[in-house]
């Protein structure tokens, strides 16, 4: 434990340093943004108020309603036009989150996910950069001590919850944060480090040789989609991939089962198309998984269903059985000591949930991999005086704001320090490491990317 103290007190330190040297911040973009998005929303707003969901709820609340009343919208939604809820709230009540209401194809529905989203992009990221900026910059806090599973966190504003999977989010969020005049943003991002440090612990051969040497996003995709073949590299076929990734594999490893994995990968299916042009949904009623109505939505799915339950049948107990049989030790060794202890000397004890006991050491040391290469980077920075200096992170990925002169040098400094060092520092490293570097144009947002 003495080492898992001198980690978080050396990082502490390194994340101090990050925290005052922070970010530029272009003000006068972010008022921009917000007056479009503004914009935005009213056009929605206004539409929604012409559609027949509109009709229905003024009609029911009458001087009453409340476009942001999710319970309204419940009433309106579950017993007014009776639809099934395709999820439910910890009450039994039929939900209205963003997850069950983009299950649901009623015309007016889209237009009040895509007013939440924009509001959202307005309000919880744009006034936030507004609020803390001074004088155009901002200092982001970066905590180690708020998290169960010792990752770090963020506020003043989440630095860490900047949107990255929506990339239009992204982009507008990220629009907004400049490096120093002259300057340029370095990103470096563990590539899979998480299923890297599963590795680790579970030591499973198989597992090991997939995320070294496979593909199991692409080998999952074709088992769940049925596929003869895949391209990664075609427009179509690689959301296909992604849906073997997002839809499935990350959610089987972070404790989901196959009915809400199906569900997702159907969704997947929607955007994703074969090189002939088939797409996703009319590929999988071919293969007789689904039956679609004459407008292609989807009108039986209970075959791919059951196709998904016997895909993480053999996931679990063929494919990666020896991950299988960690977890079920691991939760074992829990129910006895009523802890759960971290290959980086981090104990994580009292009342959790079995995902929470199975996930929590490889989240923890996956962050912690990110943490000391952090402070080491930022030690190496001290003793060589670069003018360029570490100014953020993201659990699995670190910035610096970069002096051109000194890019090169800096590039391979990380990839040493990520790829080298760290596995020396940390033994129980056994498989290879790779990062990620992106490295954004001098003067530019961190929205903007140059090839390298």
């Amino acid at each position: 434990m003495k080492k898992a103290y001198r980690l978080f007190h050396d990082g502490a330190l390194a994340l101090m340093r990050a925290e005052w040297a922070g970010m530029r911040v272009d003000v006068e973009y972010c008022k921009r943004k917000k007056r479009l998005l503004s914009k935005k929303v009213n056009f929605y707003q206004h539409k929604l108020e012409k559609s027949k969901l509109a009709q229905l709820w003024k009609k029911r609340f009458r001087g009453k309603v409340n476009w942001n009343s999710n319970q309204q919208l419940s009433h309106i939604l579950y017993h007014i036009m009776k639809i099934t809820p395709p999820k439910l709230t910890a009450t039994g009540a039929g939900a209205t989150d963003n997850e069950a209401l983009e299950k649901i194809s009623v015309p007016g529905v889209d237009l009040i996910l895509q007013i939440r989203r924009l509001k959202k992009i307005r309000d919880t990221y744009l006034e936030a950069f507004l609020r803390e900026q001074v004088g155009g910059w901002m200092h982001p806090h970066f905590d180690l001590h708020t998290v169960r599973s010792y990752r770090s966190s963020s506020s003043s504003p989440n630095f860490q919850n900047i949107p990255k999977r929506d990339k239009e989010a992204m982009r507008v969020c990220r629009g907004a944060i400049y490096p120093r005049l002259g300057h340029l943003i370095l990103s470096a991002d563990f590539s899979g480090i998480e299923v890297m440090v599963a590795c680790c612990y579970t030591k499973d051969e198989r597992l090991i040789y997939d995320a070294v040497h496979g593909d199991m996003h692409r080998d999952m995709a074709m088992e769940l989609y049925m596929l003869d073949s895949l391209d990664k590299h075609h427009p179509g076929e690689r959301n296909f991939r992604q849906g073997g990734k997002n839809g499935f594999v990350f959610p089987q490893f972070y404790g989901d089962y196959y009915m809400n994995c199906a569900q997702g990968l159907l969704e997947w299916a929607k955007v994703a198309y074969r090189k002939d042009g088939t797409p996703g949904l009319v590929h999988l009623q071919d293969k007789g998984l689904v039956k679609l109505d004459k407008k292609g939505e989807i009108k039986n799915c209970d075959k791919f269903i059951e196709h998904v339950r016997i895909v993480e049948d053999q996931f679990w107990n063929v494919r990666y059985k020896g991950y299988t049989e960690w977890k079920e030790r691991t939760w074992k060794e829990y129910q006895k000591r009523g802890y759960v202890e971290m290959f980086t000397g981090f104990r994580c004890g009292g009342v959790m949930r079995r995902n929470e006991v199975l996930n929590i050491p490889i989240q923890g040391s996956a962050f912690h991999c990110l943490l000391w290469s952090f402070i080491e980077i930022d030690r190496i920075s001290e003793e060589e005086g670069w003018d360029s200096r570490l100014f953020g992170e993201i659990h699995d990925e670190m910035l610096i704001d970069t002096h051109p002169e000194e890019l090169e040098h800096i590039k391979k400094t990380v990839e040493r320090v990520t790829t080298v060092e760290l596995p020396k520092a940390f033994s129980w490293i056994i498989v290879p490491l790779k990062v990620e570097i992106e490295v954004h144009p001098i003067d530019g947002c961190w929205a903007k990317k140059e090839s390298h």
